[in-house]
């Protein structure tokens, strides 16, 4: 299920998008994280969601360092993207969880106000689950819309922004060594090599 196989590994990335980027910028985003060294959780199939499905993604959430949520325009029509959101924003506030948005084409603002496309599939929800389970799930997603995140737009490539995506990871993850327990890391010993000497 995942490219490391078991949930049980910790890892330091869970990589969260939606289907319509997998083949390309998400392909090409995952490769670069790991040729970094970086361990990277990441649906490799394109299984229906189900409660196993469910289950292993958030155990995936549960043992990384850090999530990026690749917000493309069809981001919210997803159930199991939007559970991953609302699983990684309960994560952030609880255990301070480092969370990267990546607005891909999308106006951050859309996220934060749940506008544009993300407004249609809200209101789809809304006519098909539970008013609880929508709600948290506009909660978590107006709050990743208030994160500094990376708006991905077409003033330079995709590999420059992906560079920059790469390097802001690496960043955040040798910050954030400290106040890692160390069997959560795989690898950061050889990123504080490349950043440190």
């Amino acid at each position: 299920m995942a490219s490391s196989s078991s949930c049980s590994m910790k890892h330091q990335v869970f990589l969260s998008f939606r289907g319509e980027t997998r083949f390309n910028f998400t392909a090409h985003l995952l490769k670069a994280l790991k040729d970094k060294a970086l361990n990277v959780f990441f649906d490799e199939h394109t299984l229906e969601t189900g409660e196993q499905l469910l289950l292993a993604l958030s155990q995936g959430i549960a043992v990384s360092n850090l999530s990026i949520i690749v917000l493309s325009k069809d981001y919210a029509s997803s159930k199991s993207c939007l559970a991953e959101v609302s699983d990684i924003m309960d994560r952030n506030r609880s255990e301070g969880h480092i969370v990267l948005p990546i607005f891909y084409h999308v106006d951050p603002s859309n996220v934060r106000n749940l506008g544009g496309s993300f407004k249609t599939s809200f209101a789809h929800h809304e006519s098909k689950r539970p008013t609880d389970e929508v709600k948290r799930w506009k909660d978590a997603f107006a709050k990743v819309g208030k994160l500094k995140g990376i708006h991905i737009k077409d003033d330079k490539s995709e590999t420059e922004y992906i560079q920059d995506i790469v390097d802001d990871v690496t960043r955040k993850l040798v910050n954030s060594a400290p106040r890692i327990t160390s069997e959560k890391l795989v690898g950061i010993d050889d990123q504080k090599k490349i950043f440190w000497g």
